[in-house]
């Protein structure tokens, strides 16, 4: 019966239905019954070709090369698989789908499907559920190792030291001893594993402690406990007041007299206000709570799915005549991870473990890996190419004589510390640290970092993409405008609005006469006017108010103490979910007892009321003026019902309600009957004041070469108002509106006016955004990253994500994401940088950032400062550690071919092993300590930011600079070692490991720009370690020949020959061309 309902709105159903999103997708530009075009739907290219005016005169939109009229997404299709793609990345494509084909076979998911539920019987289930626990933990005891080992051996520097070390227990091969290989990659390897045992402990802890949470479950013989992960499909659970409630549940029976109760749900949607939530009135009614098992009823619930705002089912009750069918939506539903708010809930579990709402929807984020590491992972690969070079042309030297490839593999093992293996471990020490700087930070109090491999990521940025309520603004809304067509009440005149309430309440209360009654006491503006006059502006204040006041779900704090008359008899509170709009679209026919009469009162945003209410000449007007002024607008209507209408609606309502395939169609046909030639009564605004410190923030990024683009869900007006008022676009800039586009033709020639515009701000609907997408995505990026910002209204959370994609694929730079609310996250995981704000919108999209902070204004020192220094530090670490393996590296050549090509190592053992890390591994980690400028100059002068994006600081030509220097020092110091040694050979190893280890200490010296005093103590650490250990080195020095002053003078002057030149030409460099920073800092 209910399924047969025709469906004969006056607007298609599906127009009605997405009107209800109007947060997301502005009516402009769409007939009746339009649909929304599908990014990936394929039309006939054709038929709009056709009718497409091509009026283009640039030679950009004539040329083939871009040529507008192949669409570009068929273009790609068309690629050649040959030898070239399989060369240039097909292989990893296949590999790839080969490994993901294994895995769907072994992990074969069930298919999902809808069920029935009887009432506190779990075990009338057909199916089985599966188990409520929830496992957020990566690994398991068998997978723990294999899975740790294969995130560490992907990275091509660890593989390669495994490869170096497996060779060693060939005897043939054997160079030294097994610990000078097996010691740094073992501490390597153990610090990992101890780092994610911990994190995969605490994991598993959070887990337990979640899962073992205890819940009372309602039986036959009573009540009893059971934990949260035994919980099954078909038990009855209660939920007492603050609890969490442990799995997807139908709503039954509540201890509020209402029959309704409020959930919190921020951890769920990142939305911070209460939810209200209805008892099946079948069973609220029931006597006692026992009575739930005297009865035979059950649920029929769809397949699990992923949207957290719906739910379609049924609740029947088979034990009457006749049976009794309860339609159920997402009101009567519990979903798991959200908090009871108020009073004691039972409901019947309907889903479990991942089949419920918050597992389906919780995706693993993207493991992010920094541009700084790429980089120096090419610069591995480099210095790969380079040993290898090295390693023939040893073997060629040597003339390939006995056999010659063992010889070639030993000289790559010799020479295998040009690759050095504390590369990772000093970046990853250091990573640790900024965020350690970060956190400690008192200017920006509250910061986290929860993604601690990024940090050198916040000296990159070129693109920043913010969200705007709640991120830009406060997410505080004050009360600015109340506007009746003839007259408008701003912030001074609210008192009027008082008294023409006070009025005609006082007077009821006097003549406790019927409401129709009006003021008899004037208020101050109508005193002169006719009567007429008085009583219409007072009587349409008071009807306004009033329905503001109907229309709204309201958080209660208290219980009320007084019942409240003239009950709503049914409310439709559908939330418009734009950019962290908390505004409802309320419907609610409200039955006025002293007239009999019912009233239907409605309110929502313009863009969806504008078409219901009745013609009139000043709300489109009004509504601009207002946005304009950065105004949020609703408007509010209402409509008399007659019994009989009311009756009629009533009827179809509640089938619609019961129906199960296209519910949601079918209930907002019903609903939209009713939504016509509404009476407007009033327009309202409110005002979102921007945060602290937006302006001058907004500014300093722009310096700093950062291109700012808002990406939000509210209107064009609004959006463009909070853009001007920031100062996002400066007073001086010109802005360019796209206007609204539906098709390929109007897109073409929309971009073409927008080609015309130079060093314009761009404002664009997501609607026309989705259209240029589909067939000139290419273009509109290109000419959108060229603006110096863009605002982007009518986004939804999925465009969001999508834009900051696009920036990644088209403009190949560095991108930041920051908002506050649970419709960021998507666009936060996505970025390469994602910042989160702990805001009125709850701590979704903090959780899920790579860094948290507390304001808007922090971003500046995070970016500039933090970011800034945590970058140069790390490039200036990076290649001092290569520095150091390439200088012994050089050494070891250098003796080689100085001893007839032989493959026998210059220094064994120990020192080997201590070079790398008690000799020099404290002062070359102290230049994590190190600045330029100091963190005010950095703030004063973003434009040293923009030095950075252009990667400087560690390329190929800073890399040949650091090469070059290893050369001519490994030279110095082993030739030097060479001509001053006399008689013995363990002379040359005593000679010049110590000119080495002198050699490291000043070069370190000589890098840092900014002394710290804990780069002193490590120096002076450092050498006191040196010569203490020399007492113990008998085996490789001669004890009697260092304490001569013929061993100090030789080492003095190899030393002073290998870092002289250096300095001066540091001296001379700096006098000559000094670089940005020293300009500021003399």
């Amino acid at each position: 019966m209910a399924d047969q309902i025709p469906l004969y709105p006056v607007r298609s159903a599906a127009a009605a239905a997405n009107r209800k999103r109007a947060a997301y997708y502005s009516a402009a530009g769409l007939g009746p019954g339009a649909e929304r075009p599908s990014r990936y739907q394929l039309e006939d290219e054709s038929a709009h070709l056709d009718e497409m005016p091509l009026m283009m005169s640039e030679e950009g939109f004539e040329n083939d090369e871009s040529d507008y009229h192949t669409l570009p997404r068929a273009r790609v299709t068309q690629r050649k698989r040959g030898l070239e793609w399989f060369v240039c990345g097909g292989w990893k494509f296949l590999c790839t789908s080969c490994c993901d084909w294994l895995v769907n076979i072994c992990q074969r998911k069930r298919e999902l499907k809808a069920r029935t539920v009887w009432l506190g019987y779990p075990e009338k289930c057909e199916e089985k559920h599966p188990r409520n626990s929830i496992k957020n933990q990566k690994y398991n005891v068998f997978t723990f190792i294999p899975g740790v080992l294969y995130e560490q051996f992907k990275f091509f520097l660890n593989l390669y030291f495994l490869v170096v070390s497996c060779s060693q227990f060939v005897p043939a091969l054997k160079i030294g001893y097994l610990y000078t290989y097996w010691a740094p990659l073992g501490f390597v390897l153990a610090v990992t594993i101890m780092r994610e045992a911990i994190d995969e402990f605490r994991r598993f802890q959070r887990d337990k402690e979640v899962n073992s949470q205890l819940y009372s479950k309602l039986t036959v013989r009573g009540k009893v406990q059971v934990k949260s992960s035994d919980i099954q499909v078909g038990d009855l659970i209660i939920v007492e007041k603050n609890q969490r409630i442990p799995s997807d549940m139908v709503f039954l029976r509540t201890s509020e007299k209402a029959g309704s109760c409020f959930i919190r749900t921020d951890q769920l949607d990142g939305e911070t206000d209460w939810k209200l939530k209805v008892a099946v009135s079948c069973t609220q009614r029931l006597p006692a709570l026992g009575d739930l098992f005297s009865i035979s009823a059950y649920v029929y619930a769809q397949k699990p799915q992923l949207d957290i705002h719906s739910f379609e089912g049924t609740f029947t009750r088979e034990d009457c005549d006749p049976p009794i069918h309860e339609s159920l939506s997402i009101e009567n539903t519990l979903w798991a991870s959200t908090i009871v708010a108020s009073g004691t809930v039972i409901g019947v579990v309907i889903y479990t473990g991942k089949e419920t709402r918050s597992v389906m929807n919780t995706s693993n984020p993207k493991n992010k890996v920094g541009l700084l590491d790429l980089e120096l992972n090419q610069l591995t690969k480099a210095l790969f190419v380079a040993l290898v070079a090295l390693s023939v042309v040893m073997v060629t030297l040597q003339g390939f004589v006995g056999p010659w490839y063992r010889n070639l593999f030993r000289f790559l093992l010799l020479f295998s510390y040009i690759i050095p293996i504390s590369l990772r471990v000093n970046l990853d020490m250091g990573k640790a640290a900024y965020g350690w700087m970060i956190m400690k930070d008192e200017s920006i109090p509250g910061t986290v970092v929860r993604t601690s491999t990024i940090p050198e990521e916040l000296g990159r940025l070129v693109y920043l993409l913010t969200d705007k309520t709640g991120t830009l603004t406060q997410n505080e809304m004050v009360f600015k405008r109340l506007h009746l067509g003839t007259v408008s009440y701003g912030a001074d005149t609210m008192d009027e609005i008082q008294n023409h309430l006070r009025n005609p309440y006082s007077q009821q209360m006097q003549s406790q006469a019927s409401g129709n009654n009006t003021s008899s006491t004037l208020p101050r503006k109508a005193q002169s006017s006719a009567p007429k006059v008085r009583k219409s502006v007072s009587s349409r204040v008071h009807e306004a108010v009033k329905a503001i006041a109907l229309c709204h779900n309201v958080t209660p704090v208290y219980e009320p103490r007084a019942g409240m008359t003239g009950e709503a008899e049914y409310t439709e509170a559908d939330q418009d979910f734009s950019d962290g709009n908390r505004t409802y679209q309320a419907a609610s026919p409200d039955e006025d007892e002293s007239t009999t009469e019912i009233m239907f009162y409605m309110k929502g945003a313009d863009v969806a009321m504008s078409s219901i209410v009745q013609y009139n000449d000043w709300l489109e007007e009004e509504c601009g003026n207002m946005a304009r002024e950065g105004l949020r607008t609703l408007v509010v209507a209402k409509r008399a019902l007659t019994e009989e209408q009311y009756q009629d609606f009533e009827s179809r309502y509640s089938q619609a309600k019961l129906s199960i395939h296209d519910r949601a169609l079918k209930v907002a046909a019903v609903v939209e009957s009713l939504e016509r030639e509404m009476e407007l009564l009033c327009l309202t605004g409110v005002e979102d004041q921007l945060q602290a410190d937006v302006r001058p923030t907004l500014e300093m990024l722009r310096n700093a070469g950062i291109k700012i683009w808002m990406l939000t869900g509210d209107k064009l007006e609004t959006a463009t108002c909070i853009a001007k008022s920031s100062h996002l676009v400066s007073r001086t800039q010109d802005i360019h509106i796209f206007r609204p586009v539906t098709n390929r033709g109007e897109a073409h020639l929309e971009l073409n006016a927008f080609r015309r515009k130079h060093d314009c701000a761009l404002v664009i609907s997501g609607d026309s955004l989705e259209v240029c997408l589909k067939y000139y995505e290419h273009e509109l990026v290109e000419l959108a990253c060229q603006c110096p910002a863009v605002v982007c209204c009518r986004c939804s959370p999925t465009q969001k994500a999508h834009i900051v994609k696009l920036l990644q694929q088209h403009a190949g730079r560095r991108t930041c994401a920051i908002g506050d609310g649970g419709n960021d996250v998507s666009m936060i995981q996505a970025a390469d940088c994602g910042i989160g704000i702990e805001g009125k919108e709850g701590r979704q999209a903090s959780l899920a950032a790579d860094f948290s902070i507390t304001q808007f204004k922090h971003i500046g020192r995070l970016l500039m400062v933090h970011g800034r220094s945590s970058y140069k530090r790390s490039a200036a670490l990076g290649q001092f550690v290569m520095h150091r393996g390439l200088i012994i590296s050089t050494m070891q050549a250098v003796f080689s071919s100085v001893f007839y090509f032989a493959s026998v190592p210059l220094y064994q053992g120990f020192l080997m092993v201590g070079y790398a890390t008690l000799y020099t591994m404290f002062p070359v980690f102290s230049l994590v300590l190190d600045q330029d400028v100091k963190p005010e100059m950095a703030m004063l002068y973003p434009e040293l930011y923009k030095d950075l994006t252009k990667g400087r600081s560690l390329s190929f030509k800073t890399f040949l600079v650091w090469v070059l220097i290893s050369i001519y020092q490994g030279g110095i110091l082993m030739y030097g070692a060479l001509l001053l040694f006399e008689s013995e050979f363990v002379h040359v190893v005593a000679i010049s490991f110590t000119a080495l280890i002198l050699t490291e200490l000043l070069m370190v010296a000589l890098t840092v720009r900014t002394w710290h005093w804990l780069m002193a103590v490590a120096e002076v650490l450092s050498l006191g370690c040196y010569v203490a250990s020399l007492a113990f080195l008998n085996e490789y020095f001669d004890v009697a020949f260092i304490t001569t002053v013929t061993f100090v003078w030789k080492v003095s002057a190899i030393t002073v020959v290998s870092c002289l030149p250096l300095y001066v030409l540091k001296y001379l460099k700096r006098k000559l061309s000094p670089p940005s920073y020293s300009k500021l800092t003399s």
